[in-house]
């Protein structure tokens, strides 16, 4: 799957829902967003299963 994903979570700091946009064409990824609502730093790792279809995990930046 090209293009992008849009993933809901939960921020690790402030539990608030959220909503991450996944670039499907990199398979595994990880990267620093900031949360849009407590603005603390999230760490994100995303990897694309065999179908495209992304399994994100949303962990506070020091885990």
């Amino acid at each position: 799957m090209i293009g992008t994903q849009l993933v809901d979570s939960n921020c690790p700091y402030c539990g608030e829902p959220i909503q991450l946009v996944i670039d499907c064409s990199i398979a595994e990824q990880e990267y620093v967003e900031d949360c849009q609502v407590c603005c603390q730093p999230m760490l994100i790792q995303a990897v694309l299963d065999d179908d495209g279809f992304a399994n994100v995990s949303v962990l506070t930046e020091n885990e």
